[in-house]
């Protein structure tokens, strides 16, 4: 199935459900109705929420299951609470120095083994 799209394609403005239908019976129900803030987040994103929540908010559980830093369990968190439209980007600048897309990069190679731990907090810390 389809991830729901949040987004208009054509203007960037937030997408409105209007309408939902039972898979079993057919029955359809018309109105206008508010997607919540996880409808923002893409798969990554959520399957991270869900190891959160499973780990109890515990930063140094996920960082374990993750097989990642803690710093970088942070980061990836404040990513998820920017994408869920909560605007907390000056607070993510004075802390790391870095544009959050700079951060998810140097996060997506540590992912991909293309960086160790080490270099990562280095490059985060803004010492390259």
């Amino acid at each position: 199935m389809n991830q729901l799209l949040w987004k208009c394609p054509v203007c960037a403005q937030e997408l409105r459900v209007t309408g939902l239908e039972c898979s079993h019976c057919g029955t359809e129900i018309r109105g206008q109705f508010e997607l919540g803030r996880f409808a923002r987040l893409g798969t990554d994103d959520i399957h991270f929420v869900e190891i959160f929540v499973k780990n109890r908010g515990n930063a140094y559980r996920v960082a374990e299951e993750l097989e990642i830093p803690y710093s970088g369990v942070r980061a990836r968190l404040t990513e998820i609470i920017q994408g869920m439209g909560y605007d907390d980007d000056n607070e993510t600048r004075e802390e790391t120095g870095l544009p959050p897309e700079r951060r998810k990069e140097i996060l997506a190679q540590v992912s991909d083994r293309k960086l160790t731990a080490e270099q990562a907090i280095k490059l985060l810390q803004g010492e390259e």
